[in-house]
């Protein structure tokens, strides 16, 4: 998944952005409103975990509630990413003013960072219609786990091969433009190129020669993943 974390406590921040990398999540974070705000509105997300009270820049506190205020524009455009508020565990208040902004759901601080991620997948279920586990011909993908198999035998992909076979996969028979491709794949000190996509495209269609599974271009659209006749 990609997602954008707006977090304003540097060693919270740290810690979330660690344990989400290490699941093998692509993350961006933001520490102050105005790049939330910025990145949220430029890059394509699957998810978004938003702090409700966020500093400008160039201020060292909070502002009580900014972080709604970012939510309520985003609604506003008709931006549809999920949404998973950070709040203060006892303030109900909060909680509601959260969820009537627009978010999908909440977890109360301190929390656990195996529960944000379940979280973030529930989320991202119920808003693309997917599955945890996904299966084309002989190639499954095991979401929670991060993991796709071949048959009985574990597929070690590097990390953007992992990232466009899951996009492709979410969920298979759906076609995927390259430039959806691109922007998940792509940071914001780096643009992933046709090229190098191709080459992406390339070698994991090679790697799925006996899968079941192909990869076929759609001409002027992008990619489709199918099983084999």
């Amino acid at each position: 998944m990609r997602i954008l974390l707006i977090e304003d406590d540097a060693v919270l921040q740290a810690v979330m952005l660690r344990s989400l990398s290490d699941a093998g999540h692509r993350v961006d974070a933001a520490s102050h409103l105005e790049d939330g705000a910025h990145f949220w509105q430029v890059q394509a997300y699957d998810a978004v975990l938003l702090d409700l009270n966020l500093p400008l820049n160039g201020q060292p506190h909070a502002q009580q509630g900014s972080g709604l205020q970012l939510l309520r524009e985003a609604r506003a455009r008709g931006d549809r990413t999920p949404v998973l508020v950070l709040t203060a565990r006892n303030r109900t208040d909060e909680r509601i003013a959260g969820l009537d902004a627009g978010a999908d759901d909440y977890l109360g601080k301190p929390f656990d960072l195996e529960e944000v991620e379940a979280r973030l997948r529930a989320l991202v279920r119920r808003s693309q219609g997917v599955d945890d586990e996904v299966q084309v011909g002989q190639l499954r993908l095991h979401r929670k786990h991060h993991r796709i198999f071949l048959g009985d035998a574990d597929l070690a992909l590097p990390a953007r091969e992992f990232e466009v076979l899951c996009e492709l996969m979410t969920p298979p028979g759906r076609a995927v433009s390259k430039r959806v491709l691109s922007d998940k794949l792509s940071g914001f000190d780096e643009a992933l190129g046709d090229n190098a996509l191709e080459a992406f495209i390339s070698r994991l269609r090679k790697k799925l020669a006996d899968s079941g599974a192909t990869i076929r271009t759609l001409r002027g659209i992008g990619y489709v993943l199918e099983e084999q006749p």
